[in-house]
């Protein structure tokens, strides 16, 4: 009889996941980790330069990527970036909501719009996300919305928003 082990049954070979905010530190690691349990990957960020750091060590693990730039803080960009995925691999199976940003203004000093940029980014640009994807998406498919610790505690930093 085989052995299956717990890696064999987290395999996500024939998946597409989108990670957003995967120009860098966990986008990053999400993108390297999905491709290494067999997905192919939609890469979405603000920074176009950085993606395609992403898109190299996800194509070093065997698997396909399509970078796009995009603010998930728009709508329209959350919508491109969904449209991306679906127009170069057929459907969407898994939403990484990982785009974030923060600010280290103290809340009385904080102006409406960097408080604005953050909501836009972190909670707006989530459900953007969430709803484009929704859209395409079939049952099974999953959506992992990632928040900071900060979002539970400051850590000592000024982070109102």
């Amino acid at each position: 009889m085989p052995t299956t082990t717990v890696l064999d049954r987290f395999r996500l070979d024939g998946k597409v996941a989108i990670v957003t905010g995967a120009s860098s530190g966990l986008g990053v690691a999400f993108g390297k980790a999905l491709a290494e349990a067999g997905a192919d990957l939609v890469l979405a960020a603000r920074r176009a330069d950085r993606l395609e750091h992403t898109r190299a060590l996800v194509e070093e693990r065997g698997r396909r990527a399509l970078t796009v730039t995009a603010d998930v803080a728009r709508p329209e960009d959350a919508q491109a970036v969904v449209d991306a995925a679906v127009a170069e691999f057929g459907h969407v199976d898994v939403l990484v909501n990982n785009a974030g940003k923060g600010t280290a203004v103290p809340a009385s000093r904080e102006t409406p719009e960097q408080f604005r940029e953050v909501i836009d980014i972190n909670l707006n640009g989530s459900y953007w996300m969430a709803q484009a994807c929704g859209r395409v998406m079939k049952p099974g498919s999953a959506i992992i919305n990632v928040a900071s610790v900060v979002a539970l505690t400051s850590g000592g930093l000024p982070q109102a928003a």
